[in-house]
């Protein structure tokens, strides 16, 4: 996908900018269309602004047009292969391409009873979720009326638009889309960070199911190169993170037992704040360990 500055966007003809953004909104280049008069932006927060604006000015029968452009989740669509690259990809973060068929089930259940009872498909911003969360939303929504659904779809779908925004166009600022997970280990038997621990992230769903996020190590500061997660939102569920501790306190000729006390440290946190900055770190002895929610 091709990617655009915001000056590049502000100094075009009407047609291509309709064309380079029209698809930000689902199957619905109109807003793209109702937005250039808003032009030159300026940020990219105005172009975003501009384009919800558009949205909140239509008239309720295009609002809901646009609502039910949007695909279900793990639906036919899906399966066929006929979504947009757009809603592919989102739908593929959160694993939505990969579900067992109990979970698949779980999907067809619930966008079925939400289609009876509002008539527009579920929508959320998979992005900011994982599985897991992604059902119990489902499930809380089907609780609301007709009014408050309309409203929070249309919430979410500028949540959607604002990440597509953000991934494709190129400017001074950015949208304050992006949460951050990090860690580090602390070794307070010898009063130092702990270097060359293995850690692994796993994202952990319904019953048993439990997914690899990323596999590293920490560095002489007791840090990871990397956050686990940056530069996009930390979808809200539950996450363990696994400390390979045991082959680091044998290198340091600390005495332990056979075989020791702690080899492998497993922490299982929860996110709730997609945009939130979580650090989770590891504070060890070869017989104890703690941690706390910094950020």
């Amino acid at each position: 996908m091709t990617t655009l500055t915001l000056d590049g966007l502000d100094a075009t003809d009407h047609a291509t900018f309709v064309t380079a953004l029209g698809d930000i909104f689902e199957h619905s280049p109109w807003v793209a269309e109702a937005a250039v008069a808003a032009r030159p932006f300026g940020s990219l927060a105005a172009l975003h602004e501009a384009m919800v604006a558009a949205v909140r000015a239509a008239p309720a029968d295009r609002q809901r047009a646009l609502l039910v452009a949007h695909p279900d989740l793990a639906g036919k669509a899906a399966r066929a292969g006929s979504l947009t690259a757009s809603s592919t990809a989102e739908q593929a973060s959160a694993g939505l391409d990969r579900l067992s068929e109990e979970e698949l089930a779980a999907f067809h259940r619930l966008n079925d009873a939400y289609r009876e009872k509002f008539g527009i498909p579920f929508i959320v911003c998979v992005r900011r979720h994982t599985k897991g969360s992604i059902l119990r939303l489902f499930e809380r929504r089907l609780a609301n009326d007709a009014a408050a659904e309309h409203a929070t779809a249309l919430d979410e779908v500028f949540r959607i638009a604002a990440l597509r925004l953000d991934q494709r166009v190129q400017a001074a600022d950015r949208l304050p889309l992006a949460g951050r997970l990090s860690t580090h280990v602390l070794d307070t038997h010898g009063g130092s960070p702990a270097k060359d621990i293995p850690v692994a992230l796993y994202e952990l769903g319904p019953g048993d199911a439990r997914r690899l996020v990323v596999e590293t190590r920490t560095n002489r500061d007791g840090r990871t190169d990397q956050p686990l997660i940056g530069g996009r939102p930390v979808p809200i569920g539950t996450y363990e993170l696994v400390f390979e501790v045991g082959a680091y306190f044998a290198k340091r000729g600390v005495p332990l037992a056979d075989p020791p006390f702690l080899d492998v440290v497993p922490i299982r946190f929860a996110v709730a704040e997609a945009e939130g900055h979580y650090h989770v770190p590891l504070l060890v002895t070869p017989w104890s360990f703690s941690t706390y929610r910094g950020s």
